[in-house]
């Protein structure tokens, strides 16, 4: 539009006049780093011998990026960026509250872990054909789910990870990885349709896609938009995604297929990033919706607990087990959501730490015990305490702490839940919890014995490497969950602050409308 000569545009209605402080850049860190290293990977994609250690920068630098996010957040409050300096919600915010940045925090560990183990996992062709892009382009959509403001890049940045994902399953082209891939793929589709069809009905509805902007208007809407079924839809898309029971199926299906490491990646990270989506969409922009929700949501968390673990129990392979055990894990993470309370919710996002961590270890830990033993079948994998001590100590700390035993970090949040559980009237929840700690104790249990505790079998595969390295990455594992078994009060301080967050949206509505504020 043309403008007399001498008459200044007043753009202060409708955009960012202040320079953006410098600090505030942290909030996109996370994000842009893995696409630049991304980037920069495939470029050099010929000379493979760089692949890890650039990546393992790339990593590096993200995670002391997300340290300095996290510090911010902990002691300042929530802050956001929006793009193009669009005030909100016609520009795309990136939003850091203690949620998303605590989560983003640890997944980025588990991930620099994977890249350092990948070097004796991932050979020469497996990097040539993009494993280390792929991995941080799926790292740049999970830190991108964490840390948007906005529903519909929530859904872009699945996008990102999952198309990442389908190339990290398919990287060497066995018969196994193409039938998992497209498993994943169909239903993680599925998925996808039903977040994309749910979030056009909300634009619908609301005429923005802006968190902050939808929970400050659900209130008024209420009587007149179909918030039940959205929210409805948004729990089936995501609950697809989490691998919840009975929409869980893909997960057993596809992750016992690729490199034990793209294992221990999946296992340990993507499956939060749909609980994560539950809890930010479900606790923060539909309380009424999720109170009324709340006892189908526990029957789900209490079913994908119970068949999870007992799906353990049936496997003869190391990597099915740990399949089942993830979904175990999501079925306890989904407890707290149907609880809805403050204590809750925190067991639930410090579980998500803890299962984060653990479950990345006990895949890793699986790729070593292969190693070692040159098999994952538990029929013959065995001897493995009398040729590696070590592997047994590693072995039975991370198993406790899947149990939710001492001293390892599963005991705390699962204490939280069962507390939380019994305070909000519903002991069975409870009772669901420490039965699926009992059962879980007898599937690993199952495992450590056969495969370590058990006298080595005269037919077992001889195949015996050097497990240094593994060493390594299961010793930067482990020494987490002992911290957070010993010494639980600092995560959950963090778990406890994330939960009331969500719980309590006045402060993240500010951050981002500064004026405002939810009645």
């Amino acid at each position: 539009m043309a403008v007399e000569p001498g008459h200044t545009v007043d753009l202060s209605g409708a955009m960012v006049t202040a320079p953006v402080p410098l600090a505030d850049w942290l909030v996109v860190a996370p994000v842009a780093i893995p696409i630049v290293f991304g980037a920069v990977l495939l470029m050099v994609r010929h000379e493979t011998r760089f692949h890890a250690g650039l990546a393992v920068t790339g990593l590096v630098f993200t995670f002391l990026c997300n340290i300095g996010l996290l510090v911010r957040v902990l002691e300042n409050g929530p802050f956001a960026m929006t793009m193009g300096r669009w005030l909100p919600p016609f520009g795309i915010s990136f939003m850091a509250d203690a949620l998303g940045a605590s989560l983003a925090l640890v997944a980025t560990l588990a991930a620099l872990v994977c890249a350092f183990y990948a070097m004796i996992d991932i050979g020469a062709v497996g990097r040539r054909y993009g494993f280390y892009p792929f991995m941080m382009l799926m790292m740049a959509g999970v830190s991108g789910s964490f840390l948007t403001g906005d529903i519909f890049n929530l859904y872009v940045w699945f996008e990102v990870f999952l198309i990442s994902s389908f190339g990290l399953l398919v990287l060497g082209s066995q018969h196994r990885q193409l039938d998992g891939a497209t498993k994943y793929a169909i239903l993680n589709l599925v998925g996808t349709t039903l977040f994309l069809t749910a979030t056009a009905l909300l634009y619908g509805a609301f005429g923005t896609l802006n968190m902050a902007d939808i929970a400050r208007k659900a209130d008024g809407l209420r009587e007149i938009a179909p918030l039940t079924t959205l929210a409805v839809l948004f729990l089936l898309a995501f609950g697809m995604k989490a691998a919840a029971f009975p929409v869980n199926f893909w997960l057993p299906a596809s992750y016992h297929t690729p490199r034990i490491v793209t294992a221990a990646l999946f296992g340990g990270v993507l499956t939060k990033v749909g609980v994560y989506a539950l809890l930010r969409v479900l606790v923060m922009l539909f309380p009424p919706e999720l109170n009324l929700l709340s006892g189908l949501i526990a029957w789900v968390a209490a079913g994908t607990m119970v068949i999870g673990i007992m799906g353990a129990l049936a496997q003869s392979d190391l990597r099915r087990v740990l399949g089942f055990v993830v979904i175990s894990g999501v079925g306890i993470m989904l407890a707290g959501l149907a609880l809805g309370t403050a204590e809750g919710l925190a067991g639930t996002v410090f579980y998500a730490f803890h299962s984060m961590i653990v479950m990345t270890a006990l895949y890793l830990l699986a790729g070593v015990m292969n190693g070692l033993g040159g098999t994952y079948s538990l029929r013959t994998l065995s001897g493995l305490y009398a040729s590696n001590p070590l592997i047994a100590a590693f072995a039975l700390i991370l198993m406790l702490a899947v149990a939710g035993l001492p001293p390892a970090s599963g005991l705390w949040p699962k204490v939280m839940l069962v507390r939380a559980s019994i305070d909000s009237g519903q002991p069975w929840l409870a009772f669901a919890i420490l039965a699926t700690g009992l059962l879980t104790t007898l599937a690993l249990g199952r495992v450590f014995i056969l495969a370590i505790w058990r006298p080595k079998m005269a037919d077992a595969p001889q195949r015996p490497t050097s497990p240094l390295l593994g060493y390594t990455a299961l010793t930067a594992l482990t020494v987490p969950v002992l911290i957070m078994g010993l010494y639980p009060a600092p995560v959950i301080g963090i778990a406890e602050k994330a939960a009331g967050g969500i719980l309590d949206s006045s402060g993240y509505i500010r951050t981002i409308f500064p004026e405002e504020a939810r009645p």
